[in-house]
């Protein structure tokens, strides 16, 4: 049940460093590269489909999976068969988007580092992250092409196959490791990093994992998909232990209590189990924070269980869902970047996903109407 006390307070470094979060100032004080994310940047190809084409390519209509042989088809069908739109995506690179276009003001707060092609592709990616006024610093490579995301969308469902291509080229020798490329790592104060990435480099995630622990900065990370839960479990409970904020929707912290023996199937149970994991860096409680779409998200805070209900949506003005988790996270991080309390987090968190949900892809307005 929800807690009788008041909402969560400011997020601080620790309990003799109250001084961190300024409640004095409406927000921190911040410059460029502050937000650091680490991805797969992927061109995402979206239609709205039918039945009869998630049965073909036996898709699930609300899923997320990486394409295998079988799907090679699909993207060429799609494009060919259904009305499409291309927007710069991959689920951190949309995350850090949304908490740029947040903050709106300075520009280059958030930082993102993945792989792409030397192509047609990758060059729209690099020009969709300086149109968010994101600092995109891409790895380069010309063996793979550009990763692209199928999203299929079926009413108010999305089924989401992606093809990582390039993404899947990461290498920390030639880019996290590199002189220029680590210094902008160590500008930041709070870093995000999608469970997709764990099937790329999880040598990268935990080199960046470990900076954050060791200098008292803040690392989320995200459950992002059922199957990372599942077969990518032993690389996932590697970073666990420098989780600061762990997101999840309601799928995913299902498959997640399942592979970790919880024994339980209560969301709040789940999140209270997630939140008591080992942790390396104990001058900072873990936080959980788990959504469920129109439910009511829940959050996991040292002995606490808090609650908020969503922002109310009438179904007919429901665009598209591809995107809405990202931008929840996006909201968030706008927040924590800022240093304001938790629940000011979440309200932009809910704020961000509603106006994403509106809008085909990722895609939002030129500024937030968000107070």
């Amino acid at each position: 049940m929800a807690s009788d006390e008041p909402k969560a307070k400011k997020l601080k470094l620790s309990e003799d460093e109250k001084t961190e979060s300024p409640s004095n100032k409406a927000a921190a004080e911040l410059s460029s590269n502050l937000l650091f994310g680490m991805g797969n940047p992927l061109l995402d190809i979206c239609a709205v489909v039918d039945k009869d084409f998630l049965d073909k390519y036996s898709l699930k209509p609300n899923d997320q999976i990486l394409a295998e042989d079988k799907h090679k088809a699909l993207f060429d069908e799609l494009v060919k068969k259904f009305k499409v739109e291309y927007h710069a995506g991959g689920a951190t690179q949309n995350s850090i988007k949304i908490a740029q276009w947040m903050i709106q003001e300075p520009h280059k707060v958030g930082t993102f580092f993945g792989c792409i092609g030397k192509d047609k592709f990758g060059e729209i990616l690099k020009q969709k992250a300086e149109e968010a006024h994101v600092d995109a610093h891409y790895y380069e490579q010309d063996q793979e092409p550009t990763g692209t995301c199928a999203a299929c969308i079926t009413g108010d469902n999305r089924s989401l196959v992606a093809n990582l291509a390039a993404a899947n080229c990461y290498k920390k020798e030639k880019h996290l490791d590199l002189e220029e490329n680590w210094e902008l790592v160590e500008k930041a104060k709070v870093y995000y990093i999608a469970g997709f990435f764990l099937t790329v480099s999880l040598e990268s995630i935990l080199k960046v994992a470990k900076h954050a622990s060791e200098k008292n900065k803040l690392f989320c990370m995200n459950l992002s998909a059922p199957f990372i839960c599942q077969f990518f479990k032993d690389n996932l409970m590697q970073v666990m232990p420098y989780i600061d904020v762990l997101f999840g929707n309601e799928s995913e912290a299902a498959a997640f209590a399942k592979e970790q023996d919880f024994e339980t199937e209560d969301i709040k149970e789940i999140a209270k189990k997630a939140q008591a994991l080992p942790k390396v860096n104990t001058k900072r409680q873990r936080i959980v924070v788990f959504t469920q779409g129109k439910d009511e998200t829940i959050m996991a805070l040292s002995d606490k269980i808090e609650t908020f209900p969503v922002l109310k949506i009438d179904p007919k003005d429901i665009v598209d869902t591809n995107g809405a988790g990202d931008a929840f996270v996006g909201g968030f991080l706008s927040g924590l970047v800022q240093e304001k309390p938790l629940d000011q987090c979440v309200r932009a968190a809910h704020y961000s996903a509603n106006v994403i949900i509106r809008r085909a892809g990722c895609t939002f307005p030129e500024k937030p109407d968000f107070k």
